[in-house]
């Protein structure tokens, strides 16, 4: 039996990131589809990474999303 859950350590490895942003990233909702049981979180195998709010990638890439908005 395969499980569809990964931990947020293993998120951390998977990503190349701390164990601590995966879960702050978590509780702040950035990753699709994450549940929470009891003190774990669980994050599905297949979520991509969020993009780090911090770098210049997102922050192209959240003016793109306003101009689009700002289009329709």
């Amino acid at each position: 039996m395969e499980l569809n859950w990964i931990t947020p350590l293993q998120a951390s490895e998977k990503w190349g990131i701390t164990e601590r942003q995966v879960q702050s990233m978590c509780s702040q909702g950035k990753i699709p589809g994450v549940v929470r049981l009891s003190k774990v979180w669980l994050i599905p195998k297949d979520a991509p990474r969020p993009l780090d709010g911090r770098t210049k990638t997102a922050k192209l890439s959240k003016d793109r999303k306003a101009e689009e908005l700002y289009e329709k």
